[in-house]
């Protein structure tokens, strides 16, 4: 059994069957919705993602010039940034077919996100949005197959 399993099994123990649960309405309504906000949050961010590029394009050449480097954390953190996009967007069929698989894509993206958030020095923001968000994941898991 693979370590990911292990801990969604875990994860699925503490968050689904010991957590309170959110009311059968609510999920239903988090399930038909999901698809639909994350294609509205990833429109939202691609805009700030290309201009942080864009920005950073610029800054790191007259940084370069003036002896001074981006270092390699920022860039390791957009690109961390950029898979997260990625994975949101690949969950987007899955979620609208109500495929596990989809499913799947939007829990990795919450590490990917809570391994950002860390590096971007914001240990509070990425255990408090893992947590929201992994009991929301788990908590609608039944209505993916």
């Amino acid at each position: 059994m693979s370590a990911l399993h292990q801990l969604e099994e875990t994860l699925d123990l503490y968050l689904k069957k010991k957590a309170p649960d959110i009311p059968k309405n609510v999920k239903d309504l988090i399930v038909s919705f999901a698809p639909w906000i994350n294609i509205l949050l990833m429109v939202l961010a691609v805009p700030a993602l290309l201009a942080v590029f864009g920005i950073s394009a610029y800054v790191s050449r007259w940084a370069y010039l003036s002896g001074v480097s981006m270092g390699v954390m920022y860039y390791i953190s957009m690109a961390l940034l950029g898979l997260t996009l990625l994975l949101r967007g690949m969950a987007i069929p899955g979620l609208l077919s109500r495929s596990i698989k989809g499913w799947r894509f939007v829990y990795y993206s919450v590490f990917v996100d809570a391994i950002y958030s860390l590096l971007s020095y914001n240990a509070a923001g990425a255990v408090i949005g893992a947590v929201i968000g992994l009991y929301v994941l788990f908590q609608i898991k039944d209505a993916y197959k």
